[in-house]
């Protein structure tokens, strides 16, 4: 087995292994602790203390303090006058450069902006991760936004967006696939309107279908709407991801994004329809 040198002075796999004994709660060894500690740097970007970082991942604070100086040292952390932890300028440099070098990033973030000034409101680009989306981009209004609880890198359940129901649509076309797609785990109840139950899902998915479109009817975020359609970046045939318009009721009514559907549709322009 392959191991490498770590900070501390010990050799460590670099597979994913874990140790522990018997009856004891697996702890981080080697290149997983370090990669540990900085995923949990990536949760506080006002910083983080010490002790609480060791608090949360659960190892000694020698080993965290290690793990830490061996982030600092590839300027993947730093430490602040406070004393308190935050993810380096290397690491943020790496990350915005791979972000916006994307060929689907490049190609979405124009829709993205002419959306979001033409509604006044959020346009996101999100992607289909088993049973929840993740947001590969963001575009807020020039004026009059409002924070919503997505973020690029962010996580939200796949059955309780526009972004994550048109692109189930394709997938799960019978309400046996509908079960199968939720096994053992129940979904998600993240507003009083969120569909819970395959029946339910199953039906929206098929209208989803039939018009084209997906909406979230205030069904992930209380007080926000969305329409989402698919998108085709990377492939021919089958959705790279969505694109949707968030919008808050009050001041953009769904019925409003539905009007507008052939409008958000052309602004996509090639991105939006399957070709061959």
């Amino acid at each position: 087995m392959k191991h490498m040198q770590i900070h501390d002075g010990s050799s460590a796999p670099v597979t994913g292994e874990v140790a522990g004994g018997d009856g004891d709660a697996a702890r981080l060894v080697g290149s997983d602790r370090v990669l540990a500690v900085l995923k949990e740097l990536a949760r506080y970007p006002d910083g983080v203390g010490l002790e609480e970082l060791t608090r949360v991942i659960g190892s000694p604070k020698p080993t965290v303090h290690r793990a830490l100086g061996a982030l600092r040292r590839a300027g993947l952390a730093d430490q602040g006058t406070r004393g308190r932890y935050v993810l380096g300028d290397e690491f943020l440099r790496m990350a915005f450069a791979h972000h916006e070098a994307r060929p689907e990033q490049v190609r979405i973030r124009p829709v993205l902006e002419a959306l979001a000034h033409r509604f006044g409101e959020t346009a996101h680009y999100a992607v289909l991760d088993g049973r929840e989306v993740v947001y590969r981009a963001k575009v807020d209004p020039p004026t009059g936004a409002v924070r919503l609880t997505s973020e690029v890198g962010g996580r939200n359940p796949a059955h309780a967006t526009g972004v994550g129901k048109v692109l189930l649509a394709p997938r799960l076309t019978s309400l046996a696939d509908v079960e199968a797609w939720i096994g053992d785990t129940p979904l998600e109840r993240r507003t009083p309107a969120t569909l819970c139950t395959p029946a339910a899902l199953h039906g929206d998915l098929r209208t989803t279908r039939d018009r084209g479109y997906a909406i979230d009817d205030q069904e992930n975020e209380p007080g926000v709407n969305c329409l989402s359609l698919p998108v085709y970046a990377t492939s021919p045939t089958t959705p790279s991801g969505a694109v949707s318009v968030s919008a808050l009721t009050y001041r953009t009514p769904l019925r409003t994004l539905v009007d507008a559907v052939d409008e958000i549709r052309a602004l996509l322009g090639p991105l939006a329809e399957p070709h061959r």
